[in-house]
């Protein structure tokens, strides 16, 4: 039997049917293109035409075999890939964190609309991939970016993402992105109390129950980072804290943006109130859920 890219597609299809995929088709589809840098359109031309039989031929259909046995494993797409879009971005990611999602975008453009820049400084806790201070970089007019992770392994990926996409590459040299600065800490323990003072802090912080994780789809239960994940008992442990101890750090009149669970907001903003800060909204994604609380801290930090 001859092979094509459409009976190649159809394998990588099946078997992912046959390991209850969400989505075979799809993701047969994402594999096979990437495993053959091609492109829907070309794809679409030569899907019937029978594949060669050469070293190139082989090597790449060995590589998306793999990739579907991977993605048969739950692994997910994105860490298979090596990439999430996020904010019209291509962001590289591994199992060190925690894949940028959409719902995050719904914080990024709230900030953006509310604050564009006029030199501001941000601190961003729990930074992960760096998608939301990098995001901020490219899209706003700030003055310095401070991005702090408890992880080794997930800084990583930041500076690599930094590199990659304020690098000043594609034809950007005179870009003046402000520089994203990446430090290593337990949130505020990251932070020079009397040096450190910010104008915006922004956050994903971990805020998923302890005991409904095991409940989650494999793809994150399994193959992105527990801590990433788990807020404690109640999922509220990281806003506690950050309301309690991230006063030291903000300027008076600074402005807070942090996501939160679909049905943490009344949690989260009685906790900010609770904490002295004033001016506290909840925020709907695109899709209705409670998806952002944000406040000002009206007091000299």
């Amino acid at each position: 039997m001859k092979q094509t890219l459409q009976s190649l597609l159809t394998f990588g299809r099946e078997e992912l049917k046959r390991h209850n995929n969400p989505e075979p088709e799809l993701d047969a589809k994402y594999l096979l293109l990437e495993a053959f840098r091609t492109d829907m359109a070309h794809f679409l031309m030569n899907r019937s035409r029978e594949l060669p039989d050469n070293q190139e031929i082989r090597e790449m259909t060995s590589r998306y075999r793999e990739m579907i046995r991977k993605r048969a494993m739950r692994i997910p797409l994105q860490q298979i890939l090596g990439s999430q879009e996020f904010m019209g971005f291509s962001f590289w990611v591994n199992r060190h964190v925690l894949i940028p999602r959409q719902d995050t975008e719904t914080l990024v453009e709230l900030v953006l609309t509310e604050h564009p820049g006029q030199g501001e400084r941000i601190l961003d806790l729990c930074t992960g991939s760096g998608c939301i201070a990098i995001s901020l970089a490219l899209k706003g007019k700030y003055g310095t970016i401070t991005a702090v992770d408890l992880s080794p392994e997930a800084l990583k990926v930041a500076a690599k993402n930094c590199g990659l996409l304020l690098g000043g590459k594609g034809g950007k040299e005179d870009r003046t992105d402000p520089e994203v600065e990446l430090r290593h800490g337990d949130l505020f323990y990251a932070l020079k109390p009397g040096e450190d003072s910010f104008d915006l802090l922004v956050s994903n912080p971990p805020y998923i129950p302890t005991g409904v994780i095991e409940g989650l789809e494999p793809e994150v239960r399994d193959f992105e980072p527990r801590m990433a994940l788990d807020g404690s008992s109640d999922g509220l442990e990281f806003y506690r804290r950050i309301a309690l101890e991230g006063k030291t750090f903000l300027k008076k009149g600074a402005a807070l943006y942090l996501e939160i669970g679909y049905d943490q907001g009344a949690a989260v903003q009685e906790i900010l109130e609770d904490g002295g800060f004033s001016n506290i909204r909840i925020i709907r994604d695109s899709a209705g859920l409670e998806r952002v609380v944000t406040a000002l801290w009206s007091k000299a930090g």
